[in-house]
């Protein structure tokens, strides 16, 4: 992943609204780093259960998250409003890499991206299993052609 490749709103297909929230503040003023992973996992779970049908209580099929990485550009901090950007860079039969991102609510460049990586598994078994075709579907309609 280049630094530039993923730092601009044009290359992402979806993007979810989030506020900062006051105890995402760290002692220097900051989101800390560790809510950025929780932002990025809020708007790829929210992406799947929305456009894919992903039911995380009941559903015999969940996804665990099995990598992710992110680089920061720019602080952001509590009251920022943001937007969280998803778009899947890869899919796999039984995982998918998707390109995440954090954009300030009214700019063009990310104040980080990243990537996170998902494995569907069976939820009894808890092995890895085909991505439902409901699910694969709609991460097709957000996939980054080359």
């Amino acid at each position: 992943m280049t630094h530039t490749e993923f730092t601009s709103r044009a290359r992402y297909r979806r993007f979810y609204p989030l506020s900062t929230r006051w105890n995402d503040n760290d002692i220097y003023g900051h989101v800390n780093n560790v809510a950025y992973y929780a932002y990025f996992d809020s708007a790829v779970n929210r992406y799947l259960i929305e456009q894919g049908g992903l039911d995380i209580h009941g559903g015999d099929t969940v996804a665990f998250v099995v990598n992710s990485q992110c680089h920061y550009l720019a602080p952001i901090a509590y009251p920022d409003a943001i937007e969280v950007a998803v778009a899947v860079k890869r899919l796999g039969n039984s995982s998918v890499t998707y390109a995440v991102a954090i954009f300030k609510a009214d700019q063009q460049d990310a104040v980080a991206y990243g990537e996170f990586v998902h494995v569907f598994v069976q939820r009894s078994s808890q092995q890895s299993v085909t991505i439902p075709e409901p699910i694969r579907s709609a991460l097709a309609a957000i996939q980054i052609q080359s």
